[in-house]
């Protein structure tokens, strides 16, 4: 590699990778260093202008303000029409691949100080097709720093069992979404035990509702809904959610715990509907497509809370939730800069540079 090379990969899909490319552009920019981005490998097919790329891809690279076509930034798509050749046989050999790779990084990396790389999926992910970022780090002579997403415990076997496959080419990991009540343990026991196995910890980025919140207005299109009422505050944010199926009395307890929470309930459920709607509950997400009674309605309209019909059940509205908000992409203007102050004041950025020699 002419121009030296940051991989961002995670032990698992939707840990931060965006968050992390973003936060770490913004901050080496404002440090002054020309970058180039490329996700060499994407999973996330659109269309832009007659170009087909990675959807991911084309928004961190707008995010860091440059402008290479998408299928330079991206020069391995993988589509339903990939997987099936790949499953067949059909694809081009590993070494064709990643000398397809090499070519896009020639044209897009001239001049410049370094070249940031965005990860798909987990580490191993399409190890089927030799397009996993163990392989591509590998053999492509980048540096690598890997984001743990926090799920109750680190991935300390993961973690290891990467550094044992990538040796010198780790300069780190990033924990990300460290719950408060997780931070001293994971200070006083985990950080240590992973710098005795010469995996370093470059920062820990605390647990962030905002960071996974969604404006109402996607949610309802997330959830195949419509906003029937107050849909003047449909830019509002949803941090998280609420089932609505108790009774009353057990809802309010639960109710009071948690702001800018949605709630999900049947269509038929006016009292707890109108127990929400006093109580400022973000949106009111009503289940099994029943249009609310006058009295809901009017209240929602005086309160100003946003409120959605969808026509699946609760359960499976529920299900599709806890998806949405765990994976929800980086794309507000507020998550952005959000992800750059907490990424540029966490992260050792002297460890990295030294590390990548830039």
């Amino acid at each position: 590699m002419s121009v030296p090379a940051l991989y961002i990969g995670s032990t698992v899909p939707y840990a931060g990778k965006t968050t992390l490319n973003v936060g770490i552009g913004l901050r080496l920019q404002k440090e002054g260093l020309n970058l180039a981005f490329m996700k060499p490998v994407g999973q996330i097919p659109f269309e832009r202008d007659g170009q087909n790329g990675d959807e991911d891809a084309a928004y961190v690279q707008s995010v860091l303000n440059l402008d290479n076509p998408l299928d330079l930034i991206t020069p391995i798509l993988i589509t339903q029409d990939f997987k099936v050749k790949a499953f067949n046989g059909q694809v081009d050999k590993k070494e064709i691949l990643l000398e397809k790779i090499k070519k896009a990084i020639q044209k897009i990396s001239p001049d410049k100080d370094l070249l940031l790389i965005g990860g798909t999926g987990s580490m191993f992910s399409n190890r089927y097709c030799g397009m996993d970022a163990i392989t591509l780090i590998n053999e492509l002579d980048f540096k690598a720093v890997i984001i743990d997403r926090i799920n109750h415990e680190i991935n300390y076997d993961t973690l290891i069992m990467l550094k044992d496959s990538l040796g010198d080419r780790l300069i780190g990991v990033v924990l990300n979404a460290v719950p408060h009540s997780f931070m001293g343990e994971a200070e006083n026991i985990f950080v240590p035990f992973l710098e005795r196995n010469k995996i370093k910890v470059l920062g820990m980025l605390p647990q962030d509702p905002i960071m996974s919140a969604i404006r109402i207005d996607v949610l309802a299109e997330c959830l195949g809904g419509r906003i029937v009422a107050a849909q003047r505050n449909s830019g509002r944010m949803v941090e998280s959610f609420l089932i609505g199926t108790m009774q009353v009395d057990n809802f309010m307890t639960y109710f009071r715990r948690a702001a800018k929470q949605a709630v999900i309930v049947g269509g038929d459920r006016a009292d707890v509907q109108l127990v929400a709607i006093e109580g400022d509950c973000s949106c009111l997400i009503l289940t099994g497509n029943l249009y609310p009674n006058d009295i809901i309605l009017s209240r929602a309209e005086t309160l100003n809370i946003p409120v959605i019909i969808v026509r699946d059940d609760t359960y499976t509205v529920a299900k599709h939730m806890e998806r949405i908000l765990s994976r929800y992409k980086l794309r507000d203007a507020i998550k952005v800069r959000r992800a750059a102050l907490m990424v540029s004041g966490q992260l050792d950025f002297q460890a990295m540079r030294q590390a990548l020699r830039v």
